[in-house]
C-alpha cells in the first residue's frame, strides 16, 4: 500500500471508530497530536494513540468528515478537510482540519492536525470537556 492509500486507510478506521486499527497504522515511535493543544500533549505509539482518540470521539454520537483534497509527495501525505462531531446532547461542529502525515516503511510515525480550537470550543459541551481534561489526567496521556 501506497502512502496516500495508508492515510485513506486511516481515515476510513477512524470514521468507523475502530480506533485500534488506526493505533495498528503507527510504528511503535509514531505520534500523535492536536497542534492546538500545549506542547507536550503527544500521544505516542499505537496504544496511546488509540487511547487518545477513543477519549475524545468515543462520546460522540457521530462523527464523519468532507475531504477537499489529499496532497502525496514521498513519505508526507497532507489532508485538508471538514470534520462534523455530534454529541448526544444535540450539539454540533464542523471543524476544519489539515492533517499532516509522515510514513515510513508503510507506518506512520507522525500525525499532527491543525485546527481552530475555538471553534471546537465553542461548539462542545461542558460535560465532553470536563470528560476530556478528567480522563487525560486520568489516563497519563498529557506528556506521555
Amino acid at each position: 500500500m501506497n502512502n496516500r492509500e495508508l492515510v485513506e486507510k486511516l481515515w476510513a478506521d477512524l470514521y468507523r471508530r475502530d480506533f485500534d486499527a488506526v493505533g495498528a497504522a503507527f510504528a511503535d515511535d509514531g505520534e500523535y497530536t492536536d497542534v492546538p493543544t500545549p506542547a507536550d500533549d503527544v500521544a505516542r505509539g499505537p496504544a496511546q494513540i488509540a487511547a487518545r482518540l477513543r477519549l475524545g470521539l468515543e462520546p460522540l454520537s457521530a462523527i464523519s468528515h468532507d475531504v477537499r483534497a489529499i496532497i502525496a509527495e514521498g513519505d508526507t501525505v497532507v489532508t485538508e478537510h471538514v470534520e462534523h462531531w455530534e454529541w448526544p446532547t444535540g450539539e454540533r461542529a464542523s471543524l476544519p482540519f489539515v492533517s499532516m502525515h509522515e510514513a515510513r516503511d508503510g507506518e506512520l510515525v507522525r500525525w499532527w492536525d491543525y485546527w481552530d480550537l475555538a471553534t471546537l470550543m465553542n461548539s462542545a459541551p461542558a460535560w465532553w470537556v470536563e470528560h476530556i481534561m478528567n480522563e487525560s489526567a486520568r489516563i497519563g496521556l498529557r506528556g506521555a
